[in-house]
């Protein structure tokens, strides 16, 4: 039988489990694959880092404007989802080249953490777009 344990309420994106997620693989992958990344010389690095960073910053940016623009919140959310694949992307090409000099494992590890948090930044939107429509609804009757 599951037990029922209610979800902590959000109060800001560091609640947010994506944000949480995504800044754990940006640390992971700062202190365990940019360091040997920098010793193989590899020629995206900076693009590679820029991208991990950019997902939990996207993540926080959408949430905060979420209430003041949300189509552009929504948009933010997307540039996440994208550079979650973008990040993907850049690990499997690393795993390609250097296959034989990382640990492999943690490649396939922090790529599995990144399309796992990539269907949830998508459940949240849905979520956001599920708010917003019952906002306009309210918004809609109190006009009547």
């Amino acid at each position: 039988m599951y037990k029922f344990t209610p979800k902590k309420p959000i109060r800001s994106f560091r609640d947010l489990e994506v944000y949480q997620k995504m800044l754990e693989c940006s640390v992971i992958f700062s202190t365990n694959i940019k360091p040997e990344l920098i010793k193989l010389n590899y020629d995206l690095l900076e693009g590679m880092t820029n991208c991990a960073l950019s997902i939990p910053l996207f993540i926080a940016e959408s949430h905060g404007m979420r209430f003041s623009d949300f189509k552009m919140a929504v948009a933010t959310l997307e540039k996440a989802m994208q550079s979650s694949n973008k990040m993907i992307v850049y690990l499997e090409q690393v795993k390609g080249i250097y296959g034989d000099k990382l640990p492999l494992d943690l490649i396939d590890d922090i790529s599995h953490r990144y399309l796992d948090t990539r269907g949830k930044m998508l459940r949240l939107e849905k979520s956001w777009q599920k708010f917003q429509k019952s906002d306009e609804e309210l918004a809609k009757i109190k006009k009547l």
